[in-house]
């Protein structure tokens, strides 16, 4: 299961980027760690912008209540989720990776 650090409502956590994939999908690798694959390139922080609104959008939220904290340039990111309760936004991010890893299976 990834990690997550609660603070408040605030919930923060890593996960790896890959631009430019076949489909726009939320999973879990055999690491355990959070992978986000985009459509959007990684140039001129389209891939940064997708990131937020694939997260906004999945989770219902404004897009201000996501935020890259750190790994703007990289693929690694450190990103913050607010706006709800911590439990219920753990609760849906994991739904969402658990989700799109059966899809991947079929």
């Amino acid at each position: 299961m990834p990690d997550f650090k609660v603070e408040r409502e605030n919930v923060s956590f890593r996960l790896r980027v890959k631009p430019r994939s076949a489909h726009e999908r939320l999973t879990v690798d055999a690491s355990g760690e959070l992978r986000l694959e985009l459509h959007a390139p990684a140039t001129e922080g389209q891939a940064n912008e997708a990131c937020v609104h694939f997260f906004a959008r999945a989770l219902r939220l404004p897009q201000a209540c996501v935020v890259i904290l750190s790994g703007q340039k990289a693929r690694r990111k450190l990103l913050r989720v607010t706006g709800r309760s911590a439990e219920e936004t753990i609760a849906q991010i994991v739904g969402l990776a658990a989700a799109s890893s059966e899809r991947r299976k079929h």
